[in-house]
């Protein structure tokens, strides 16, 4: 949880890098509900789930570099505290996230933008044997947050009001069980405010060059307990090898090999004899990247190719970030699942073989870098 909440900050730091900017703060009301996803949840959902939220925001300003390319985004960090729909089995949440507000239409005042942000969250009620044996959803106290949303506002001066639909998750990925994970859509109502104008600037040019084909290999390590609760937790050791094209400022396509070696594999079906070849999956896998300057949102879906046992059927899929640093080298962060169910949290660090050349820096008037 310590590296997510590491990279929770450099992808907040790293979404603002500076420019002329405009700061503020803004609220927002949230109801929704608890979607059972799974059959086994159908119990749960017992009431309307109420939220707050706090931001804190930048609304960047920048010609001639990515923020132009994105029509001026918003990024910033939220404080959400509020319900998920049953309080006395799952609880309150108080979460911290950091998120990018990119626009998809911009006409005179208004404006709808595409929303993603993830960090962590604390709940006061996980399962417990005992004490709270209901809670199939959720088996730690900390857990993954990931906000998606689209978002119309309309401004009016330093003001703005907003209409939001989002969906909130919360999960451990598996890292405690029972994680069957919580999804609620929200409708929020929200306002905000631009406090003051930031004129120092520090631009770092893309680290990638646009329309060229690069390659790399990521290494995976990650921990999954199975039930029953906290028994043991299972390794699990993964590699990648990838063909990455970012075709411009906005939008990118990843392909590549996944070879994964999943120890919790042993548990499955336990009266089968298996070694550490059978349990080898292969799988490959096509993702959808926007590369927001120096991080990368990344969409993906894949299919295993071989899969001896097929404990959670034909297909999975990944959702994260990664960090693009100068040197070629990059982290990565992302939770694989399977539809709704979460597997694993990927944590890796990656490669490009061929981008240390062309990533240059260009320092332009009025940057501080």
């Amino acid at each position: 949880m310590k590296t997510i909440l590491f990279i929770f900050l450099l992808l907040l730091k790293t979404a603002s890098t500076w420019s002329q900017s405009e700061w503020g703060l803004s609220y927002q009301l949230k109801t929704g509900f608890l979607a059972a996803h799974k059959g086994e949840m159908a119990m749960l959902p017992e009431q309307i789930a109420w939220a707050s939220e706090f931001s804190c925001f930048k609304h960047l300003h920048r010609k001639d570099s990515w923020i132009e390319s994105y029509k001026d985004p918003t990024v910033g960090a939220t404080l959400f505290m509020g319900s998920v729909g049953n309080n006395d089995i799952l609880g309150r949440y108080l979460a911290l996230y950091g998120f990018a507000e990119l626009p998809i239409l911009v006409k005179k005042n208004f404006e709808l933008d595409w929303k993603f942000g993830t960090g962590l969250g604390l709940t006061n009620r996980k399962y417990d044997s005992i004490f709270n044996p209901l809670n199939i959803a959720i088996g730690s106290h900390v857990n993954m947050l990931v906000v998606m949303a689209l978002k119309a506002k309309y401004r009016f001066k330093k003001n703005s009001i907003s209409l939001a639909l989002d969906i909130t998750h919360f999960s451990n990925s598996a890292f405690q069980v029972p994680n069957l994970g919580l999804n609620v859509p929200y409708l929020s109502l929200g306002y905000s405010r631009k406090i003051n104008v930031i004129k120092k600037t520090s631009i770092s040019v893309s680290t990638l060059r646009y329309k060229k084909i690069y390659f790399g290999g990521l290494g995976i390590f990650s921990l999954k307990e199975l039930m029953p609760y906290g028994v043991r937790k299972f390794p699990i050791y993964a590699a990648t090898i990838f063909s990455r094209v970012i075709f411009n400022a906005k939008a990118g396509v990843e392909l590549g090999l996944d070879l994964i070696s999943n120890q919790a594999h042993f548990d499955f079906e336990p009266l089968v004899d298996k070694t550490q070849w059978s349990i080898l999956q292969l799988g490959v896998y096509a993702a959808y990247l926007v590369p927001l300057n120096r991080v990368h949102f990344m969409f993906g879906m894949g299919s295993y190719v071989r899969d001896w046992y097929t404990p959670d059927g034909l297909l999975y899929h990944r959702i994260g970030f990664r960090y693009q640093g100068d040197n070629g080298l990059f982290s990565h962060v992302a939770i694989k699942s399977h539809w709704a169910k979460a597997d694993y949290l990927e944590l890796g660090i990656g490669y490009l073989l061929n981008a240390r050349r062309s990533n240059k820096k260009e320092i332009r008037p009025g940057c501080f870098l």
